[in-house]
């Protein structure tokens, strides 16, 4: 049975058009697959940064492990273990500052592990799966937009995604959200534009 892992980033909840779009993409992909469906909301996981501890442990073997290194990889291996169980990981997130937000740079760094899922010869261990990027931002940074090149994010994610063996990777850039917050024009009008390139990704 095939495998969904949703990744949540949004601080928003119900007023979220990366949350309307990722809740649009599951409900397609369960009609279309009929598989399990893994969510993990990084608004509402405790993701600590990489410390002297995690980085210490995931450069010692585990029979080496100090209470203190297992303490620190053990949110590192939940997150790594939904990766590998998945066949499909959407990742539904905004736009910060033209990159990532930090919950889920902190995400990238507790998946991205040597020879857990990377070896020293840069090669990625999590092949074969798929991956959709719901890019929500403010503005429009879309190929052929006059603010393109300020868009840092998707190359990034499609980037490290093939740095730990994922590359076939599908980028949706839901942009114009700021028109909702300037009164500009309704969330649901937003969220319904993107609607048909998100229902046709999840099938």
């Amino acid at each position: 049975m095939p495998s969904l892992l949703a990744v949540l980033t949004s601080p928003r909840g119900d007023y979220s058009v990366s949350r309307a779009l990722t809740a649009q993409f599951v409900d397609q992909w369960k009609k279309e697959h009929g598989g399990e469906v893994v969510t993990r909301d990084l608004c509402k996981t405790k993701l600590p940064f990489v410390d002297l501890p995690w980085i210490a442990g995931a450069y010692t073997p585990a029979e080496q492990h100090s209470p203190e290194m297992t303490e620190a990889l053990a949110i590192s291996n939940e997150l790594i273990a939904e990766l590998q169980a998945a066949d499909h990981i959407v990742i539904g997130t905004n736009m910060y500052n033209f990159n990532v937000p930090a919950n889920l740079k902190a995400w990238i760094d507790h998946i991205v592990r040597f020879n857990v899922t990377f070896n020293a010869s840069y090669e990625g261990l999590l092949k074969g799966k798929k991956a959709t990027i719901i890019q929500v931002s403010g503005g429009l940074y879309n190929p052929g937009a006059q603010a393109e090149s300020y868009n840092y994010e998707t190359g990034y994610l499609k980037f490290i995604l093939g740095f730990i063996g994922i590359t076939d990777v599908n980028v949706i850039m839901a942009g114009g959200t700021a028109d909702i917050d300037r009164g500009v024009a309704p969330f649901a009008e937003v969220v319904a534009k993107y609607t048909p390139e998100v229902t046709a990704a999840a099938s």
